[in-house]
Order: structure tokens, then sequence, then C-alpha cells
């Protein structure tokens, strides 16, 4: 018997038609459909599952428990993308903000802020945003496009590697909560950040836990309940005035949908209750919507809604011309709502050196012209 070695070589695969594409952003069917394409069993795609949204691989070698052959016939039709880091800035208190670029050319802002006892991911859902609330930096930005289902829950597995949490089951996470508040009306994209945060909650991929997820929105209030009962994940909503003609200028979308509509839409959301509330957020602007008064109303307002006030100072960026209420207006404005027994803890701005904080992301993202946003959206819902 020979002592020689034989090496088995094997024919390069023969792609299939259509290109490469992105494994991240798949659904699990989605994803049982490339692999049976490639002529391979059902079992073969729980595997592939499992390496990239829970093991967080970024190339198919890392995929030992996977044949050879099928690894290259993986890396011959698919990749797994993630999105370039532009630029990347820390904040003097820890807060970390990435800008990121996609295929496109176009780029967004991903915020990772982390606390003693948890780390928030404040990912993005469009670029630009649909909405011009007047003292948000990101509203001055108009909206270019959706985000891809990929985009959205490649944010997530992006902050992953740069804080090194693979795999996902890590005791030890420090990502533990995920807010869609970053740039972006999620509402307005609600099928790709629907199809995202189902990866982010599977368990056996990104494993968050739906308690762990908060979507803000500014009262799109047609989606609140559909966003419910197809997510069940945690609502904020972002309130800042407690009478129409004050809301009307500061958030437009209320001409649309005003606040007696948005809170009824609130009180009808599933699974709120004492112990799950509603986050209201509420941007503390000088002499707009701080006094004593407005506190009161705020509170019969939401009397009889399970619900959390957060009282957010204001944070300026060039230009604007609102201020932030004075440090001893905001605290009355906190006792008066704690005394009629509405919660409203006062936030602590984090990331300002960096214009990271709540109200502060914008990207230099540039409006598509109409056949490259055409394209776009045919790619994003295809």
């Amino acid at each position: 018997m020979s002592g020689t070695a034989h090496t088995q070589h094997f024919a390069p695969p023969a792609p299939l038609a259509g290109g490469a594409k992105n494994l991240i952003g798949m659904s699990r069917a989605e994803m049982e459909d490339a692999v049976r394409a490639l002529g391979e069993p059902d079992f073969r795609a729980r595997q592939l599952w499992h390496w990239v949204y829970h093991r967080g691989a970024t190339g198919f070698e890392a995929m030992t428990s996977l044949s050879k052959p099928f690894r290259a016939l993986l890396a011959a039709n698919f990749t797994i993308g993630r999105p370039e880091v532009a630029s990347a800035q820390v904040s003097s208190d820890g807060t970390r903000k990435w800008l990121l670029r996609f295929a496109d050319g176009q780029e967004v802002e991903t915020v990772f802020i982390p606390q003693e006892e948890r780390g928030t991911l404040c990912i993005s859902s469009q670029v630009g945003c649909t909405l011009t609330c007047r003292f948000c930096h990101t509203g001055t930005q108009r909206l270019v496009r959706n985000l891809s289902t990929a985009e959205i829950v490649s944010q997530i597995m992006l902050a992953r590697d740069e804080v090194g949490e693979w795999p996902a089951s890590s005791a030890d996470r420090k990502i533990t909560n995920i807010v869609l508040m970053g740039m972006g009306e999620p509402l307005y994209n609600f099928d790709n950040v629907a199809q995202a945060m189902k990866i982010a909650m599977d368990p056996e991929g990104l494993s968050f836990s739906r308690r762990k997820i908060t979507l803000s929105t500014s009262g799109v209030v047609p989606m609140m309940a559909r966003c419910g009962a197809e997510l069940g994940v945690n609502l904020a909503v972002s309130l800042h005035a407690v009478r129409d003609e004050v809301r009307d200028v500061i958030v437009p979308l209320n001409k649309k949908y005003p606040i007696a509509a948005l809170l009824d839409a609130c009180r009808a959301y599933p699974g709120t209750h004492n112990a799950r509330r509603i986050t209201f957020e509420y941007v503390m602007l000088r002499g707009i919507n701080d006094s004593a008064e407005d506190a009161r109303a705020l509170a019969g307002l939401l009397k009889d809604i399970p619900a959390k006030v957060n009282l957010i100072p204001f944070n300026a960026w060039p230009g604007v011309a609102y201020e932030c209420s004075k440090a001893t207006d905001i605290a009355a404005f906190s006792d008066i709502l704690a005394a009629a027994g509405v919660s409203a803890p006062i936030r602590a701005p984090r990331g300002r050196d960096i214009l990271a904080a709540c109200g502060q992301l914008k990207s230099a993202g540039q409006r598509l012209k109409k056949s490259d946003r055409e394209a776009s959206a045919a790619e994003v819902t295809a």
C-alpha cells in the first residue's frame, strides 16, 4: 500500500444566475430557498443561519462545520456584506458613533451608548428622514431612501464586530438593547424594519428579546397597531408638545395625525399594561413646551395610558433656532409629572461632543436622482 498522500480536487462551482447576493438580511425562509437552489438539503440552511447570525462569520472559510465543496459553492454565489465604516468617533463619555457607508455610497449613523447596567445600540431605518421636526438635526436632511433589511440588520452586526461580541449567546453582552431611534421614521419603512427585527429577535440568530427592542415613532398612527401585532416590541412616541398648535410647528406630522388620534392609537397598542408602558419622548425647549401648565396638561393627557415620560434636555446643533430649557424648569416639570403619578426621569445627555446625542444624527447623504431612487426602491422591495 502506497504511503503517498492524495489530495482531492474539486471542480470550481458554477455560480447561479443573477450574481452574488448578500446573505445578511435574509429570513429563514429566504435562506432555505437559497440553499435549495444550490441543490443542498434544508438542514444546511440551519447551519448557514447559525454561522451568519449567531456566530457572526464574515467569510465562508470560517464555517468549519460545512463541507469544503459547499463553502466553495456559497462563496461563488453569496457574500456576507457589512457596510463600510466611513468614520468612527468616541465621545468623552464612552459613547461610540459610526458613520456607515453602503454599496451605493449613501451613509447613515449608528450609535452605541454603554452604561453600567446595559448597552444601547441606536440604529437608523432611513437615509435622511421623511419628517421635518424643527428641533431635530436629522430632520434637516430630507429623505434620500429607505434602508433595506440587510442594511438595518448589518448595523447590529457591525456594532457586534466592533465591540467583539460574537457569538450572539455571549453571557456578558455589551449590547443589550436596540432602539430604532436613529435616522428616519421606522414606521414609514415598516416592511424592512419588521423583517430586520424578526431576525434580531430569532433565538437562534441575533437573539434579542422583544422586550429589549424599542421602536420610536413620531406618530404614524395607521401603522402603530400593525407594529404591535407583528413585532410586539416596546413603543416610544415622540410627543414633545401637549397642544396641537405647538406640535403642528415642531412635529409637522401632527397636522396629519393630531394628538388626540395619536393618544388613541397608544391606548390601543397591543400588550400595553402597567408593567409594560409606552415611553413618551419629550424634548425640553425653552419657552416652547416647558411651562408648569404644559406639565399639568401632559399629566392629564396620559392619565389613562400606562406611560413613562423621558424628559430630554434639548441637544443643540449648528444653526438651530431653539434653546434648551433651564435645568430648574426641567426639574420642576419632572416633579409635577411625578406628583401626578407619571414617571418622568430626566435623560442624561450622551455623546454631545461628537453629535451623537438624541436629535443630532445626520449624514452627508445626498438626494438620489429620480431614476436612481426608483431603482433603489425596486431593489429594497424585491
